[in-house]
């Protein structure tokens, strides 16, 4: 299951209405390869309209102090299917069923992948640079193909 982390400053606050609309987190885990991996950085927006398809952060249906990142496949009755884009993964609706509206928190709108230590050569530091910041929709993830089981 892929989860995320706030910043260490940022102190919890109950309620969206107090929360600033955008903020940055980190990705721990693989269940959203190959859309996201570890340690990828997500600007998500707290509040936004969550489509078919968007990459959403909720709070886990059993552990409501863990924050995850998912895939909303589809609406259904009593909230999101949520689904991860590694299948082997687990840790989706798979497992937990439907996600009620209220536990889905943002939409995420990019991805930054930070420079890791072996990309020294110019041609790796000129490829992590193409593709180190790109935006997370629903219409460029090849993954939009998922369908609810």
């Amino acid at each position: 299951m892929s989860e995320v982390s706030e910043p260490a400053d940022e102190q919890p606050v109950r309620g969206l209405s107090a929360r600033v609309p955008f903020q940055v987190v980190e990705v721990t885990g693989p269940s959203m390869v190959p859309t996201l991996y570890h340690g990828d950085w997500l600007l998500v927006q707290y509040g936004a309209p969550v489509r078919p398809g968007d990459v959403v952060i909720l709070r886990h249906p059993f552990q409501q102090d863990l924050l995850v990142v998912k895939r909303a496949v589809e609406r259904r009755a009593g909230g999101w299917w949520v689904l991860g884009d590694n299948s082997f993964a687990g840790g989706d609706s798979t497992d937990y069923g439907t996600v009620p509206e209220e536990l889905v928190l943002a939409r995420v709108r990019a991805r930054y992948r930070p420079l890791t230590k072996d990309q020294r050569s110019v041609r790796a530091v000129l490829a992590w640079a193409f593709s180190a910041l790109r935006p997370v929709s629903a219409a460029r993830s090849v993954s939009r193909r998922l369908r609810a089981r």
